[in-house]
């Protein structure tokens, strides 16, 4: 979860609410400078660059960041006979991207019918995530969305008991879960392989990808299809549960402490989207990603 998405609190499912004497509008949308150099790749070439970005968190919406027009490269963008019209930002121009012999279309779009309550996006533009090569901020590439500042997650250690079965099977038992809070998310409770009856996992092809903690995989469980599964490798920020297991709650018997768990409604994701690719082939780079890793 960020600011405006999953169960954030200006997401349409906010978890929450705010305190006030008087109704929100139904839809409110953030911006505000990103405060990190950001850059976007296309066919081997920074077409953007900037240390002036602003961040728009949309009800329903991944964080989308916006380039000052001086900002991206001059010839890069051709305006397209496509219009759309935002539902509060008003009228929207779409542009086609060039680069070298390559030209990507609905590449990149800006607001041209903004109201004024919303003129800090005059003359800016955003890029569809999928359509671009890559994203960064400095050198270090940014994956699945733009980074949202409003995401965490925290890992605790506890002395709570665990027990997964398959019907009569014992899958796990444990008292050394780990319990992995992610904003927007119910809490995941990681299981120490030693506490897992090894045969009953069954690996399984597909892979699912989490910005915030790299490629999970998955095992099927007796009959219960990807019941669990495994950040086998996961990224340095949350390498305490680095194959480790967790189990699903909604597809498998899970028990905290002799209470069942059950899946929480909203924890669905949505890979794809104009502002998202959360997709493992967003970690698969190509020639020209690799070529700015060695920078």
């Amino acid at each position: 979860m960020g600011l405006a998405w999953q169960q954030g609190p200006l997401a349409a499912g906010a978890v929450g609410h705010f305190l006030t004497a008087e109704p929100l509008p139904p839809r409110l949308l953030f911006a505000e400078p990103l405060r990190r150099r950001m850059r976007v790749l296309l066919s081997g070439r920074f077409i953007a660059d900037s240390e002036d970005v602003v961040l728009l968190h949309e009800p329903g919406r991944y964080p989308v960041a916006y380039f000052r027009c001086e900002d991206i490269e001059p010839g890069v963008l051709g305006p397209e006979e496509r219009l759309t019209e935002h539902r509060d930002l008003g009228a929207t121009t779409w542009f086609a991207a060039t680069a070298g012999e390559r030209t990507v279309r609905h590449a990149a779009w800006s607001h041209t019918g903004l109201p004024r309550h919303a003129a800090v996006l005059q003359d800016r533009i955003a890029f569809a995530w999928r359509a671009m090569d890559a994203f960064y901020e400095e050198n270090d590439r940014i994956v699945g969305h733009a980074a949202d500042p409003y995401h965490r997650i925290d890992i605790r250690s506890t002395t709570r008991h665990l027990v997964v079965r398959d019907g009569a099977r014992v899958i796990a038992d444990t008292d050394r879960p780990l319990a992995l809070y992610e904003s927007g998310f119910a809490p995941r409770w990681y299981v120490p392989r030693d506490d897992i009856d090894g045969s009953a996992l069954i690996a399984v092809d597909g892979q699912t990808f989490c910005p915030y903690k790299g490629l999970a995989s998955y095992y099927n469980v007796g009959e219960r299809a990807r019941a669990a599964w495994s950040y086998l490798d996961a990224w340095p920020e949350v390498a305490a549960v680095a194959n480790l297991v967790s189990f699903e709650p909604d597809k498998i018997d899970v028990d905290l402490d002799g209470q069942r768990l059950h899946l929480e409604p909203g924890q669905t994701v949505l890979p794809h989207g104009v502002d998202r690719g959360l997709d493992p082939d967003e970690l698969r780079p190509t020639a020209d990603q690799r070529r700015v890793y060695t920078l």
